[in-house]
This record gives structure tokens, C-alpha cells and sequence, in this order.
């Protein structure tokens, strides 16, 4: 064979794999050429020491693209190797994973040895399309009498959980994950202190994560680290959706996942708009949000999102965004502390949109009449502890007045119990 006809033959095959090189690094973005990836692939860097990194591609420019690195920089230097990985941002999901703590990329935290085998699953993923989402007529049950009685949450429900810090959230989620009527749990932790996972673990659940899936990106991760965080464990809950079975899916906080977006999105020359947060940030909450919910044919994936407000703000920008995409909102409230209430529920400034859909007349007329008492003595609550207010000027505020000490002990709860749905709704029954 002629030299000529090698050439010819070896023109277009490929005898090695691809690869760039680092041309410039920084504390949050590195830039390669040598390469043409697409937005979103993943890239694998190979550090002087043999150390493999991963950083997902989020610019491109004519003859390089920015890469955001899912852990440090620290290491990496100029002309080190880069390589498209092929399989792209997939993880592997499985039962396996019950009862244990992973972090974004399905690694083991919890020292209890590898996870093997499973099933790909894509972190980015399209939401359940419109026509196919079942209607939500189911109640979910969570153990939590206000929530049960007053806002009844249904199957396939997307709620919020908004409060300011050291109100209460955790030991609320705690309640939740433990009094939920859902044979599959999975618990995203973003952007919390690494203190807090094993307090979650030890003081909210017991210490008990049967069927319980964790996955917690802490605040030091990187700030892609705990954006794909909430991705990845959503698609651990879209595996056990797909399999038929209902899944409780839990994730706080939405507004550090909001803040990992910011650091990525300013980085890469977004515009700042309110409180900074670029219009990226606002955007993702829907892409996460929407993946919850119920789908026909399959099961469901009904979802308790955290909002931490600043100063009890609830014009935040994330928090206001987050009201307008979910179904439902549960406010916590430092007033209630100051009550001796908890969990400090907020029944007057919460809402679940489908409990009209989900309990029958009886309880729905009961749950209106416990809201609008409890509201007359708000209302009214400086004319009556000045003794301004004479009995029998209103009927109304007289039978709230008389059943005070009943509204505030229906409403309080110790963390240690869980009450049964039907127990909840009698005493509701029975105080109005």
C-alpha cells in the first residue's frame, strides 16, 4: 500500500483522545482551548499530580470556554490537560442509596462504604409536561396537626416553608420527614453547615433514615457543587417517581441554591438585579420546582421547599418568585414564638391552594371558622388585654374568646409526636 493511501485513510480517524489545556485560572472560573464543547458538557482536568477534577462548561468564546470547577482550583496550573467526558452530568441511582448520606455525585458521606451499581440518571432534566401531570384530589398527610388540619397538602403538591433564621425550619422538616405518609424520602441539604447534617440526622429524624436518601452539598462545596446539589437530588426522587412509587421530597434551602446561581451567574458577567441576584437565579427556581409532582402512569413526587427571608422580609426576590411557581406556602413566624406556639405556623398568612380539592365539606367549613376566629383575636388582641372590650358586643369574638386556650393548643405540637390525619381532623371537628 502506497504512503499516499495511509494518509488518505488515517486523515479523519482518531488515534488519540481529544484534548485542551488551562490558559487561564481564577477563584471561580478556568478557561481551556484546544477543545469545542457545547454549554453544559462536563470536563475532566488532570492536575501535575494525576489528580482528575470535573467543572461543567458555562461560556463559550471563538477559541476558548470557561469551565466552573464542582470542587477547588487549588492545584491546577497553566497548560494542565482537559478532556470532554463523554457521558456528560449523569448519576448513579439505585435502592442502595436508601438510609444513606451522598453528596451532589452520589459519593458516600456517611463512612458507610461505596454505593455500587445503579442506574443512570441525567442531574438536568425537563420538567413533567403540562398535559400529563395527574390532578392532584389526594390528601398527604404529614403528622403535623396545623398543617394537616388548616393547610391540608396533597399528593403531588409543591409547598413552600418560609421563615427567618433560628424560627424553627429544621425542626419542622424534621417533623415532616417522619410523621409523612410516603414510603420514599429524600432529603437535600444546600448551602448548610457541616455542623448541621449530623444534628439534622441525630435530632430531627432520631437518627433514623429508613428509606431516607440525603443529599447535602455544605456551605464550603463549590458554588456549582450546590446548584447541582438540588438538581442531583431531584433526580434521585424522579428515579423512584418513575418506578410508581410517591416520594416526600424535602430541600432547604432554596435561597442558598439561589445564591450558589448568583456567585455563577456574576462571575460570568450577568447583570445584578435585585439584591444582586442575576435573572438566572430566578429562572432555575422553576426549572428545579417544576420537576415535582404528580405524573400520570407513574407516582409522585410531592415537594417542601425552605425560604430563608432576610429580616422576615417576604418581598425578597427568591421567596416572592418562589410564591408565584408553587402551590402553597407555609410561613413561620417569630410572633408565634413570642405566643409560646410551635411550630410557629403563621395559619393566617399561610396557604395551600389544593385543600379545597382534598378534604370534604365538613372539614373544609371547620378549618374556615378555626382561621377566622383565631383572625378576631388578633384583631382584637390590645382591646382585650386592656379590658376595652365588653362581652357580648360581638358573638363571634365571644365564642373565639371562650375557645382561645383551645385554637393555641390544637396549634402547638411537641417535635417528638405525630399525630394520625383522622386524630387531627376530630379535634378540629370537635373545638368549632
Amino acid at each position: 500500500m502506497k504512503l499516499s493511501d495511509i494518509a488518505k485513510k488515517l486523515e479523519h480517524a482518531e488515534i488519540s483522545v481529544p484534548f485542551g489545556q488551562i490558559e487561564n485560572i481564577n477563584a471561580s472560573n478556568i478557561e481551556i482551548t484546544g477543545l469545542r464543547p457545547g454549554i453544559g458538557d462536563i470536563i475532566k482536568m488532570i492536575d501535575s499530580g494525576g489528580e482528575e477534577r470535573l467543572g461543567m462548561v458555562t461560556e463559550l468564546k471563538r477559541n476558548s470556554f470557561f469551565v466552573s470547577p464542582f470542587g477547588f482550583v487549588e492545584g491546577l496550573k497553566i497548560g494542565d490537560k482537559a478532556y470532554i467526558d463523554e457521558e456528560g452530568l449523569t448519576i448513579s441511582v439505585s435502592d442502595a442509596l436508601l438510609g444513606r448520606v451522598v453528596d451532589p455525585l452520589m459519593r458516600p458521606k456517611d463512612g458507610k462504604g461505596e454505593i455500587c451499581g445503579g442506574t443512570p440518571m441525567p442531574i438536568i432534566r425537563a420538567p413533567i409536561d403540562a398535559m400529563k401531570r395527574g390532578l392532584i384530589e389526594e390528601k398527604f398527610s404529614v403528622g403535623v396537626k396545623t398543617i394537616d388540619g388548616l393547610l391540608t397538602t396533597g399528593v403531588g403538591q409543591k409547598v413552600g416553608i418560609f421563615a427567618g433564621s433560628g424560627v424553627g425550619k429544621s425542626t419542622l422538616m424534621g417533623m415532616i420527614v417522619r410523621g409523612a405518609q410516603a414510603p420514599i424520602k429524600v432529603v437535600a441539604l444546600i448551602g448548610e453547615r457541616g455542623r448541621e447534617i449530623p444534628e439534622f440526622i441525630a435530632k430531627n429524624l432520631a437518627g433514623d433514615l429508613t428509606d431516607t436518601v440525603i443529599v447535602a452539598a455544605t456551605s464550603d462545596d463549590s458554588s456549582l457543587m450546590r446548584k447541582y446539589g438540588a438538581f442531583a437530588a431531584m433526580s434521585v426522587a424522579e428515579y423512584f417517581k418513575e418506578q410508581g412509587r410517591d416520594v416526600l421530597f424535602i430541600m432547604d434551602s432554596v435561597t442558598r441554591f439561589a445564591m450558589a446561581q448568583r456567585e455563577i451567574g456574576l462571575a460570568l458577567g450577568e447583570p445584578p438585579t435585585s439584591k444582586g441576584y442575576p435573572p438566572s437565579s430566578l429562572t432555575l427556581l422553576a426549572q428545579l420546582m417544576e420537576r415535582a409532582g404528580k405524573e400520570e402512569g407513574k407516582g409522585s413526587i410531592t415537594a417542601f421547599f425552605t425560604v430563608l427571608i432576610e429580616g422576615d422580609d417576604m418581598s425578597d426576590p427568591i421567596a416572592d418568585q418562589s410564591r408565584s411557581i408553587l402551590d402553597g406556602h407555609i410561613v413561620l413566624s417569630r410572633e408565634m414564638t413570642d405566643l409560646g406556639i410551635y411550630p410557629p405556623i403563621n395559619i393566617l398568612n399561610s396557604a395551600s391552594r389544593v385543600m379545597n380539592d382534598v378534604v370534604d365539606a365538613r372539614h373544609k367549613v371547620a378549618a374556615m371558622k378555626f382561621k377566622r376566629m383565631f383572625s378576631l383575636l388578633k384583631e382584637n388582641e390590645v382591646l382585650i388585654r386592656i379590658g376595652a372590650y365588653t362581652k357580648g358586643s360581638d358573638p363571634e369574638l365571644d365564642e373565639a374568646i371562650d375557645k382561645k386556650q383551645l385554637l393555641e393548643a390544637f396549634m402547638k405540637q411537641d417535635p417528638d409526636q405525630i399525630i394520625p390525619f383522622e386524630e387531627t381532623k376530630s379535634q378540629l371537628l370537635s373545638i368549632v
